[in-house]
């Protein structure tokens, strides 16, 4: 991955989310052409009583999915995206079970994994996010690369929410 951060990511910041789901109806809309926030490439999950956070691939710079794929489904397009080539994807779920953050769910019909792919780099969860806790920006402008990591960024929220 580019050192630069001058790769994009959607970037959350989680004070800002209120949990609406309108996020997880507009991706289900706009992948799968019906709303079904299960099929969402993005989901709210609850921390606590206090605490929302939209959960989608980080874009990790270790990507430890990509290493998990047994089949090099798993890979980075020319934009620094991770996605999924369903044509090779076998559905191990291997990739699953090394994303840190939940954003990878195998799809219930093709058997294939899905993941956050940002909409072609104009990602459809922020441009109708209405409290703004979602932008696509440059990974060095983002929350997660200001806090230090996603992986600290969550694991910080998850450690917060147990309380």
């Amino acid at each position: 991955m580019s050192s630069s951060g001058s790769f994009f990511i959607i970037s959350v910041d989680e004070k800002e989310c209120v949990d609406c789901g309108i996020c997880e109806m507009v991706c289900s809309l706009y992948k799968e052409r019906k709303v079904n926030p299960s099929r969402s490439r993005i989901r709210v999950r609850r921390l606590g009583s206090h605490t929302d956070l939209p959960l989608l691939c980080r874009q990790c710079t270790d990507a430890p999915c990509i290493e998990a794929c047994p089949v090099d489904a798993v890979s980075r397009t020319q934009e620094n995206v991770i996605a999924v080539d369903p044509d090779r994807c076998t559905g191990c779920g291997l990739c699953i079970e090394a994303c840190p953050f939940d954003a990878i769910f195998l799809h219930p019909e093709t058997d294939t994994a899905c993941i956050c792919d940002m909409c072609g780099q104009d990602p459809v969860c922020v441009r109708y996010c209405p409290t703004g806790c979602l932008s696509f920006v440059p990974y060095k402008d983002s929350h997660e690369k200001k806090r230090g990591s996603e992986t600290v960024l969550y694991e910080s929220l998850l450690k917060g929410a147990k309380r």
